[in-house]
């Protein structure tokens, strides 16, 4: 069975490294097939077509072009800048109400029809389908790793920017101790890490070096030869292989031009699995909102039938750059633990993520140590995040409130740290919704408390200070010093001085009483 496929699904599988759509009309045909026209004729578009304008270098032609694909019924027509961003072209677009699609500069046409083609059968094969859960191109990416290893005669990874292993070839076995590590892991040790970085291969690796090569190390690990991998200038991941030795040019090369083609199996994966985070992130949105059943998100989002909370997470200063980068991490860090897809989404700037309540990876412990122990980013940016109670999926909206008030907390400097869980606060909470409940009622505007605030505004005598830490220490008068950093005669010297200056009956348990009420709703609102 197939289903309709739009220009918008096709872009959006693509991604915006490729492909970023100018005009997108609401009603345009269902995309068929990627065909290449010259301008001027309109011979071999059908209806539906993506047309690549691939030999257009003027904007009269692609103007021309598009109309002349319109009229032919075509889904899109396809362009590299500076053309598709004429202001003729895009008014011919907007005229004849078809997609106009800008292709990056530096991606070959060539490879751009083949991911094309890859994509329509992808999003058409109903087999495919995201609510499936598969992750089309991995075992081609398998496939891909073997025949690249054959290539340099030697084992080959395949790994992302962040030196998570996508896949491996066969003969691991010739290879040295981290190399096994890293398969074992799925990514490269940190020490081993650390190693490449100070012989800069990371760095070499950005600055787009075709290939690099590091010599054997000392602890015995073998020589590697290094391909990044690119497409349309960014850096999607590099290829790594374990070799004996200085490997020659003619194997260098042709290793090097394996990375084309690993290029476009990673964006079509990079691709489903983003469509994939977004309609997960959507449907838990809408879970969060009350704008559907939290049952939806059992069989949708893969859910397991443990307790999980709703965890809010914000970044702290930094700029806004910094704070969306550090959302990123903790976005991939969450997916990559839970379920097959990653249970995170977004609203008003703030990251919520579902968990479940277990101590083993992926679950809220892990998150909770690993949000505890980030320090503060190249720009000063930090993450803080409160849970909400555990409880089944029914309760996800519950428990996101939870994690609101939690937050709200964390905010106010009412508790310590940066990370908190809504059900081990619960005193701070029962003082915090008081406080805030006798706020508003403006309780201490009652009394003679007014007199005391006023006299410490004029005077720094700190006498309402002085006043609260004697009530939380009843007849303890060392601790209630110890709390202000005072002589404990000190304290005696301030108490006997507010009594002079306000009457009180301390002995009286309901004015010591009504006296905390207020001081709290000072304090904690």
């Amino acid at each position: 069975m197939y289903l309709v496929v739009s220009v918008r699904s096709v872009v959006d599988r693509v991604g915006p490294t490729l492909l970023h759509a100018l005009q997108l009309p609401e009603d345009g045909p269902a995309v068929g097939d990627v065909v290449i026209a010259e301008p001027g004729t309109p011979a071999g578009v059908a209806a539906g077509d993506l047309v690549l304008g691939v030999a257009t270098a003027e904007a009269a032609d692609a103007a021309e072009l598009v109309r002349l694909s319109a009229s032919q019924g075509a889904a899109a027509v396809l362009l590299k800048p500076p053309l598709a961003t004429k202001p003729t072209v895009k008014r011919a677009a907007k005229t004849a109400g078809i997609a106009l699609v800008q292709v990056h500069a530096a991606t070959s046409w060539a490879q751009l029809v083949w991911l094309l083609r890859t994509v329509l059968d992808a999003l058409g094969d109903e087999s495919e389908s995201p609510e499936e859960g598969g992750d089309p191109g991995s075992g081609d990416l398998f496939r891909l790793a073997d025949a690249v290893a054959s290539v340099v005669d030697a084992p080959v990874t395949i790994e992302d920017t962040n030196s998570r292993v996508l896949a491996y070839s066969a003969r691991q076995d010739l290879t040295d101790p981290a190399r096994v590590a890293t398969i074992m892991g799925r990514r490269i040790p940190d020490d081993v890490l650390a190693r490449f970085r100070s012989r800069g291969v990371f760095r070499e690796l950005s600055r787009g070096r075709q290939t690099i090569f590091v010599p054997a190390q000392r602890d015995g690990t073998l020589p590697r030869l290094i391909v990044p991998i690119r497409m349309g200038g960014e850096l999607l991941g590099s290829m790594w292989a374990v070799v004996a030795g200085p490997v020659s040019e003619e194997r260098a090369a042709a290793f090097a031009d394996a990375a084309p083609v690993v290029a476009l199996h990673l964006l079509r994966r990079r691709a489903h699995t983003d469509t994939q985070r977004r309609a997960s992130a959507e449907l838990l949105r809408a879970v969060l909102e009350g704008r559907a059943g939290p049952r939806r998100a059992i069989g949708e989002l893969d859910l397991s039938d443990e307790p999980h909370r709703v965890v809010v997470i914000e970044v702290t200063g930094g700029d806004g750059r910094d704070a969306e980068g550090l959302r990123l991490a903790l976005l991939e860090r969450i997916s990559q633990g839970v379920g097959r897809r990653p249970v995170a989404t977004e609203l008003g700037g703030l990251l919520y993520a579902v968990v479940p309540d277990v101590p083993g990876p992926g679950g809220w412990a892990e998150l909770r140590d690993a949000i505890a122990s980030q320090t503060a980013s190249r720009r000063g940016g930090v993450p803080r995040a409160a849970a909400g109670a555990p409880g089944d999926v029914t309760a996800l909206p519950t428990s996101r409130a939870q994690a609101d008030e939690a937050l709200g907390l964390l905010r106010a400097g009412i508790v310590d740290g940066r990370v908190v869980a809504y059900d081990q606060q619960w005193t701070a909470l029962v003082l915090h919704r008081g406080a805030t409940g006798a706020a508003a009622a403006k309780v201490a505007e009652l009394g003679p408390l007014g007199r005391l605030r006023a006299h410490d505004e004029t005077n720094s005598a700190g006498y309402v200070d002085t006043l609260y830490a004697w009530l939380r220490h009843p007849g303890d008068p060392r601790a209630a010093a110890q709390e202000l950093r005072i002589h404990p005669n000190t304290l005696r010297y301030r108490m006997k001085r507010l009594l002079a200056l306000v009457p009180l009956d301390l002995d009286d348990p309901d004015v010591r009483l009504a006296l905390t009420t207020q001081l709290v709703a000072l304090r904690w609102s």
